[in-house]
């Protein structure tokens, strides 16, 4: 009862946003850049990105998926394409960076990192100039950005959140999770990132174990890191649905769209796009991201 009230209310919160969404997007500012982590592989991080994207955009918001995650990118083949470029090959100059985006149901414009983010670093002035240009262009094709990245502690995932506006950090019930999930917490800590930290619990059994799960970690995270502020966007069910969309190469928000996930995706996107126009002052935009990101390579 419990979770179908939640969903009730949840409709309902979002049939106002939509109507709002499209005015909104209009007001000057930024686009707003969101990375998205975890401590370990294998909780879902890669989906929630593609099906939270989704969401985001039912709500009447432009959303670019910039898929930074080398090791496992799989961006694509959830959504049954296949990309041809990357941002390399807009570093290489042979590609413009509109050449490089895939476009998915709804909408949702995908980018292939490839190892264009991860060389930034080493890429001499002139190159970094074509890149930061042309990256800048993405102010006018997003509302959001979401910077899907690994998951660990490696300098440039570590680099990519400190560098988005907001991270949302993915974990689950198992306790290595949950362990993995501190030990980011803690480097972020110590490298001063206080307070924009927001975390989704995936794969829960329902709303209470989620809320559950956030408690005991906020409670580790007062004890041992009492500068930093969690906040708490919302669980997403183990749900057949999740699976079956897999399989299907068809996102579960697509798919399923009145499933129990589908239904927590949903309500965790209304969290982040009105928190999205409160804040809206505070964006950096895309441009803000690379230049940070510049300085922390």
């Amino acid at each position: 009862m419990t979770d179908q009230a939640e969903q009730l209310r949840t409709a309902t919160r979002t049939k106002g946003l939509e109507q709002a969404a499209y005015s909104n997007r209009q007001l000057a500012g930024q686009s707003r850049v969101l990375a998205v982590t975890s401590g370990k592989g294998g909780v879902g991080k890669t989906s929630l990105v593609v099906n939270l994207g989704l969401a985001l955009s039912r709500l009447g918001y432009r959303v670019v998926i910039i898929d930074a995650d080398l090791g496992l990118a799989n961006i694509d083949v959830m959504i049954n394409s296949v990309s041809r470029y990357n941002l390399t090959d807009v570093i290489n100059g042979s590609k413009n960076i509109r050449d490089v985006i895939m476009k998915g149901p709804l909408d949702l414009k995908i980018i292939p990192g490839g190892t264009g983010l991860f060389d930034l670093a080493n890429l001499d002035q002139a190159r970094r100039g074509v890149l930061l240009d042309q990256l800048s262009e993405l102010e006018d094709e997003g509302d959001f950005i979401i910077i899907d990245t690994a998951a660990g502690i490696s300098r440039q995932v570590i680099s990519f959140v400190e560098a988005a506006d907001d991270f949302i950090l993915v974990t689950t019930p198992e306790p290595t999770a949950m362990t993995d999930a501190y030990s980011v917490l803690k480097v972020l800590s110590d490298r001063g990132l206080k307070d924009k930290g927001k975390i989704v619990v995936n794969l829960t059994r329902n709303l209470q174990q989620g809320h559950k799960i956030f408690a005991g970690l906020s409670r580790v995270v007062q004890k041992y890191l009492p500068s930093m502020e969690l906040n708490y966007l919302g669980d997403v069910r183990h749900d057949p649905a999740v699976s079956n969309a897999v399989h299907s190469f068809v996102p579960f928000v697509i798919s399923n769209p009145q499933s129990a996930a589908s239904t927590a995706v949903s309500r965790i996107a209304w969290r982040i796009a009105s928190n999205s126009e409160a804040e809206q002052p505070f964006r950096r935009g895309i441009a803000g991201f690379i230049n940070q990101l510049k300085g922390l390579s």
